[in-house]
C-alpha cells in the first residue's frame, strides 16, 4: 500500500485557500502596494476546465483573472503555476472522471511556451495541441504555440 497522496488528494489539501492579503514587502518594488490573491487548487482547476477547444490560456492569465475575481491588485502566479501542474497530473491520474478530462494542455507558460512538467512532457502536450489545430514551433530547446496570443481566452 502506497502512503503517497494521489494528485486528487493533493488538490483537496488546501482548505485555507483562496486568500487575499497585502502584497509582501519583497514583491512591492515590482508590484507596488495593494493585495495579492492566492488561488485554491480547485479554482485553478475550474479555470483550466473552462478553456474551450481551439482556445488557450497562460498561467499568468489565470492569475490575473483570479486577482480580478477576488478584487485583488495581483494574482499569485507562482501558486497558480504549482496548482496547474497538480491539476495536469490529477487529470491524467483519472482522465475520465465524471466523463470529462480537464484540458490542462491548453494552459501554457508565459509567452505561449509548452510546459515540460506536464504529464508526458513536451511531446504529449504538443500532440494534444496539434490535434486541436494549433501549430507548435521550436525555438532553441523550448517549444511554443505559434501565434498563441490570437488564441487566448479569459477564464472568468
Amino acid at each position: 500500500m502506497s502512503l503517497k497522496k494521489s494528485w486528487h488528494d493533493r488538490l483537496a489539501s488546501y482548505p485555507h485557500l483562496p486568500s487575499v492579503r497585502a502584497i509582501p514587502a519583497a514583491l512591492r518594488p515590482r508590484h507596488g502596494e495593494g493585495t495579492i490573491a492566492t488561488p485554491s487548487p480547485r479554482e485553478v482547476e475550474a479555470a483550466m476546465r473552462s478553456i474551450p477547444e481551439g482556445r488557450l490560456v497562460t498561467v499568468m492569465g489565470i492569475g490575473q483573472d483570479i486577482a480580478v475575481r477576488h478584487e485583488a491588485t495581483i494574482g499569485c502566479t507562482v501558486t497558480t503555476a504549482i496548482f496547474a501542474h497538480m491539476v495536469a497530473h490529477a487529470a491524467e491520474e483519472a482522465p475520465a472522471q465524471q466523463g470529462r478530462q480537464t484540458p490542462y494542455w491548453r494552459t501554457l507558460k508565459i509567452g505561449g511556451e509548452l510546459n515540460p512538467k506536464y504529464p508526458g512532457g513536451i511531446d504529449a502536450q504538443m500532440s494534444k495541441l496539434e490535434a486541436e489545430g494549433h501549430t507548435v514551433v521550436q525555438r532553441g530547446k523550448r517549444y511554443f504555440v505559434e501565434d498563441f496570443a490570437k488564441k487566448l481566452t479569459g477564464t472568468r
